[in-house]
């Protein structure tokens, strides 16, 4: 389907850095995290955990290192995954270079709280030495005492300034590669620190509100605080914040981004809410294809409409479309147009065998234009 210009979101412009191989900021795709929850040193359940992540679509997944035994570790997750693992490291400097070592393509640290500054120089050292770039990660709640009893409270300008602060440290020794976050659990404070670093700064931007909650009430604030940044053009990665499986940040991210057409994975199914005209169970269908679907990774779309009243204007832009018609007699429209009736069959079934063959074509297509494009 074509986009139309009321659709476009203006990104803003920053510098571009890669997390292992995935490219994050200037005109890369904005890319989808997570986070594991298992103990690292786990490293059975924690690998099991990344592949699960990967498969939902996930970009770049990051890993809390807290200590030796966790570095140590990584020495035999990084090898069983394909995808860059982040490094998460708080204060100890030795962390840091130890899983810069064992092949983490990032590090999740705050220069300034690590210590000494020949400290900060042999982190950023083993990070040059083996390709890791970095994030710097300020957060409300753990914003420096001389901020904090500056500012009164966190605020904005306390957290610009202190990724400022973080910022200097790198850049004085000449480590350009990392992106920032400047995350806070109060959607207000972290949108408008967000839009305050997006000025001061041309780095490339990890948006979170952290600590949302569970899995309503945190993808509703995360998908307002960063759907409000994405939607003014803000932001070149992702990483909702959920007391839920890790999976359903992926879901949600990626859900998130379909909404405001940034990116595009997997079905993303268009139904109605269902009402006394439905001539099917809508809500018991939705639900059972988006767990039979939630396998296709190939961008497109599905309507799923239980009446004639929007049911065609929606399927004619969709992909699939499927509007209930009277005595169990539902009309099935294909690019847009319609195809043929299905009768007293089933429902779910049938969607799935039709989404199922769309995406192997798709596949077939971008696979011969691939081909074609390398010869």
């Amino acid at each position: 389907m074509s986009v139309r210009p009321y659709r476009e979101i203006d990104r803003r412009k920053s510098r571009q850095i890669h997390v292992g191989a995935v490219p994050v900021g200037g005109d890369a795709p904005i890319t989808v995290q997570s986070m594991t929850n298992t103990r690292t040193t786990d490293v059975r359940g924690t690998i099991e955990q990344i592949h699960d992540l990967e498969a939902a679509g996930a970009d770049i997944v990051r890993v809390s290192v807290p200590d030796e035994e966790s570095s140590r570790a990584l020495h035999e997750i990084v090898p069983e995954v394909t995808i860059p693992i982040v490094a998460d490291i708080h204060f100890h400097y030795k962390r840091g270079i130890e899983a810069a070592e064992a092949g983490a393509a990032c590090l999740r640290i705050n220069p300034g709280n690590i210590g000494k500054a020949d400290r900060v120089r042999d982190v950023i050292q083993a990070a040059k030495d083996n390709n890791c770039s970095m994030r710097i990660g300020v957060n409300a709640g753990s914003l420096e005492r001389e901020l904090l009893e500056r500012y009164g409270e966190p605020c904005p300008e306390a957290m610009v300034e202190s990724a400022l602060n973080h910022i200097r440290i790198l850049e004085d020794n000449d480590f350009f590669e990392f992106k920032i976050s400047c995350k806070a659990s109060d959607v207000f404070l972290a949108v408008a620190a967000y839009h305050g670093l997006a000025e001061a700064c041309d780095y490339p931007l990890h948006l979170g509100v952290t600590e949302a909650g569970g899995l309503r009430s945190g993808t509703i604030k995360s998908s307002i605080g960063i759907g409000s940044l994405l939607w003014a053009g803000i932001g070149d990665t992702i990483r909702v914040s959920l007391s839920a499986d890790p999976v359903e940040e992926i879901h949600v991210g990626f859900d998130m981004l379909k909404a405001l057409n940034l990116r595009h994975r997997g079905v993303n199914v268009i139904s109605c809410p269902s009402c006394a005209r439905q001539n099917f169970i809508v809500i018991d269908t939705v639900v059972e294809l988006e767990k039979r679907l939630a396998h296709i990774s190939t961008p497109m779309t599905l309507s799923v409409i239980g009446c004639v009243v929007n049911g065609p204007g929606e399927a004619r832009e969709t992909d699939i479309g499927f509007t209930g018609g009277g005595n169990d007699s539902h009309q099935v429209y294909l690019n847009g147009e319609k195809h043929h009736v299905l009768r007293d069959g089933d429902i779910v079934e049938h969607l799935v065998e039709l989404v199922e063959k769309k995406a192997a074509e798709i596949e077939a297509a971008t696979a011969a234009e691939t081909s074609a494009a390398a010869e």
